[in-house]
């Protein structure tokens, strides 16, 4: 999106245009360097975790579009609360352009449409 970051959650909802990736992935803790292939790495005192493609992992991704403003708030809210209504876990996952969504495998196209339904009615 142009025009720099989205700060209002009003404009980070409308523009969220949720886009679901068709990979599987998983939450792995690894030893030592993480696989090139990680989406994200997180280093915590009790150990590394890596997000990783796995044909038989239990996430799917979703990237909300927006360029939302590290500093923007309320969007992370929305977005669990909207899927928390529905019993949908959500691990949110924030890069400098956009959030990523990991969301159950099987749960993947409701959490989509409910996305989908958040940005219209925003």
């Amino acid at each position: 999106m142009s025009g720099g970051p989205v700060s209002d959650l009003a404009g980070m909802l409308a523009g969220m245009a949720p886009m679901l990736d068709d990979r599987r992935w998983a939450f792995e803790v690894v030893q030592g360097e993480p696989p090139a292939e990680a989406f994200a790495v997180i280093r915590e005192e009790e150990g590394t975790t890596a997000i990783l493609p796995d044909l038989a992992g239990g996430f799917a991704r979703i990237t909300l579009m927006v360029h939302s403003a590290l500093g923007g708030v309320g969007l992370t809210a929305a977005v669990a609360g909207a899927l928390a209504e529905r019993g949908i876990s959500c691990n949110v996952v924030a890069g400098f352009h956009h959030d990523h969504l990991f969301v159950p495998w099987e749960r993947r196209d409701e959490a989509l449409a409910i996305l989908q339904h958040l940005a219209a009615a925003a």
